[in-house]
């Protein structure tokens, strides 16, 4: 089934990029691009890009793992699971949550700001070094904000070698209905919390658990959909599969789309205070927005079938490319953006097109950044890490078609991996 790998891994990038325009809401209405009808609407509820993080986390991990860990529990593999996944986010995450301290006080030298902050403090400083902020009812997020994901991811990765188990004995035992009706069940509770309209941003009263547990289990169960839907040792479905999935591939984002407009006409989904996007600030997303998820996660499970022109879209060069840098793109753009913002500041640039081509060089930095993070960091760590391990650095299960050559680093090629590192 790793014919999938590629529009999934395209579908990385789209996830951080809209993350990242969620973030950039602010400035993209100051050049006039939030007057495009619809695209204001679909940027407002850009964090559940992260949520499409979350359920992708699931499936590839699954994809990866069933029959590696799912028959029996052993020691040595469950700790040998979690060093890997170390090594696929924590390198990032370190430097990072260096270099968000350091940008804080880089930020306000130039700007004249104070640097008083309620997070800045050591305790907040080793939760972040834990990835455990995010964890509990009320979290604390600071340093690295973005890096709140992945403390739920870590605590996803966690559970991991126990709902691998569960997993396994559902792939054995419970037919395609039954399946179907599991999936059902793991979305149920993130559906009744989606309802409330106590946060708009769903965070308070454990939202950030609810949301990870919920997700990443409806993407372990989509994988298990999916390989009941194909023929026994085949990875091409059936010409009625096929067409269905074709289908659900373009009607899906159609459906988020539609469902994003709504929630932006809908008095009941409008949160209390609705901040300004003229500045720096995006604004708060409407309630409701988790109700969309259901339609991302399906859209994994239709891309895992599909092989129409959005499942080859995806899978071109340029994005699977980008998907590869995605982690570091999701980690570094906020830090980014604020020095970025700050250096606007003191050049007394808010407008015009200065301002315009400031935005275009931010996105651009953006992107290199990541890609540096990516080539000079994830990488070379992750490979280092698994070496300590005893373990091949290059991953045997990154199988597929070279993509790209690591710039300038001679003829080792980039490998397409069926595990993802996620935000």
């Amino acid at each position: 089934m790793n014919v999938f790998i590629r529009q999934l891994t395209g579908v990385r990038f789209v996830a951080a990029a809209w993350v990242l325009l969620y973030h950039l809401q602010g400035p993209l209405d100051r050049v006039g691009l939030l007057d495009i009808p619809v695209l204001p609407d679909v940027l407002n509820v850009g964090r559940l890009g992260v949520d499409l993080f979350f359920a992708l986390s699931g499936f590839i991990l699954t994809h990866t793992y069933l029959s590696r860990m799912g028959q029996s529990a052993r020691l040595r593999e469950t700790l040998n699971f979690w060093w890997l996944r170390l090594a696929r986010v924590y390198p990032v995450h370190l430097v990072m949550l260096v270099v968000a301290g350091v940008a804080l006080f880089a930020q306000a030298k130039v700007t004249g700001d104070s640097v008083d902050r309620d997070w800045l403090n050591p305790l907040d400083f080793i939760r972040n070094l834990l990835l455990i902020q995010e964890w509990g009812p009320q979290p604390q997020r600071g340093w690295n904000f973005v890096a709140w994901s992945l403390s739920m991811e870590w605590l996803a990765y966690l559970i991991f070698p126990i709902l691998i188990l569960v997993i396994w004995r559902c792939h054995k035992r419970l037919g395609l209905p039954m399946l179907i009706a599991l999936w059902i069940a793991c979305i149920a509770p993130l559906i009744g919390y989606g309802l409330s309209r106590t946060d708009s941003y769903y965070t308070d009263n454990w939202g950030s658990t609810i949301r990870i547990l919920t997700e990443f289990t409806a993407g372990a169960v989509t994988y298990l959909i999916i390989r009941r839907l194909l023929p026994e040792g085949s990875d091409d479905p059936s010409r009625r599969t096929l067409r269905a999935a074709n289908a659900l591939s373009w009607l899906l984002p159609l459906a988020v789309i539609a469902g994003a407009v709504l929630l932006a006409h809908l008095a009941i989904a409008q949160p209390p205070v609705n901040l300004n996007a003229s500045g720096d600030a995006e604004p708060m997303p409407p309630y409701f927005h988790l109700l969309l998820v259901p339609f991302l996660i399906a859209w994994l499970g239709a891309l895992a079938l599909a092989r129409g022109r959005v499942s080859r879209g995806l899978a071109t060069k340029t994005l699977v490319l980008g998907g590869f840098i995605s982690y570091s793109l999701y980690m570094t753009h906020l830090v980014v953006f604020g020095l970025w913002r700050a250096g606007m500041r003191a050049a007394g640039i808010d407008g015009g097109l200065l301002y315009a081509a400031g935005l275009i060089l931010l996105v651009a930095a953006a992107l290199v950044i990541a890609w540096l993070m990516w080539r000079f960091v994830e990488e070379p760590a992750r490979e280092w890490m698994r070496g300590l391990a005893g373990v091949r650095r290059t991953p045997t299960e990154e199988a597929g078609e070279a993509i790209a050559e690591r710039k300038r680093s001679g003829p080792e090629p980039v490998t397409m991996p069926s595990e993802f590192p996620t935000p």
